[in-house]
């Protein structure tokens, strides 16, 4: 297959529909923009996993989303799509950047989500924005943004309530959206524990990439507990 792009955990190929690209999952990991890396053999498959749960889960509940299929345990067919170059964060509970950048403990439980975006550029640390800067450099519109906005905090509900119910905290995630080629607004990419910072409920174990980032523990171990507790 033809290679289109390759990322630091994913790579994209073309297929012989115009319209659908092919995704698949790595073993590599990074933390810091790159500046720690890593191989854990089995990441991939996990992630793929994970996130097919997730995304059959949104999509019953009427999230639009660029899935299509899973093909193999590395491989997911979606629709394509051009990515916004924004990620888009919600927070619940202060934890990471956020606790470090205000010099605040980790574990304050908000009492609403907070709503961020950053720009998508390793190279400049992927800053902050708010709202009058992406639209300014025309990222997106004033529409769109309102729809990324109201579309990200209906996820965020829907997200927090399918980990409760495996005994997660969803502390905070990021995700990315896309555009189809008839313009629609797509949840793109991923939800998983290398997007996600999940903890339990009971003992603020974490499940997420901090294992990796903190050296915690064994990350194949963290992240397929979430996969076993997701199935049942």
């Amino acid at each position: 297959m033809e290679k289109l792009y390759e990322g630091k955990a994913k790579e994209v190929f073309k297929t012989d529909v115009d319209n659908e690209v092919i995704i698949r999952y790595k073993d590599d990991a990074t933390a810091g923009n790159g500046e720690k890396k890593d191989v854990f053999e089995g990441k991939g498959p996990l992630n793929l996993a994970i996130t097919t749960l997730v995304f059959e889960k949104l999509k019953k509940e009427g999230i639009p989303t660029h899935f299509i299929k899973t093909l193999n345990e590395r491989d997911m067919l979606v629709k394509k799509v051009v990515i916004l170059p924004l990620e888009v964060i919600v927070r619940n509970i202060s934890a990471g950047s956020f606790a470090k950048r205000y010099g605040v403990e980790e574990g304050i439980v908000f009492h609403k989500p907070i709503f961020e975006i950053s720009y998508k550029n390793d190279d400049l640390g992927d800053p902050l924005m708010c709202e009058d800067h992406a639209i300014a450099l025309g990222f997106i519109t004033k529409e769109e943004y309102d729809y990324i906005k109201n579309m990200t905090l209906k996820i965020n509900k829907l997200l927090q309530k399918i980990f409760l119910e495996i005994r997660l905290k969803l502390v905070d995630f990021k995700i990315e959206f896309g555009k189809d080629r008839e313009g629609n607004i797509l949840l793109a990419d991923e939800i998983s524990p290398d997007t996600c910072r999940l903890w339990d409920v009971e003992t603020n174990k974490k499940f997420d990439k901090d294992i990796f980032r903190r050296d915690l523990g064994n990350l194949i171990e963290g992240y397929g507990e979430v996969l076993d507790r997701l199935r049942g």
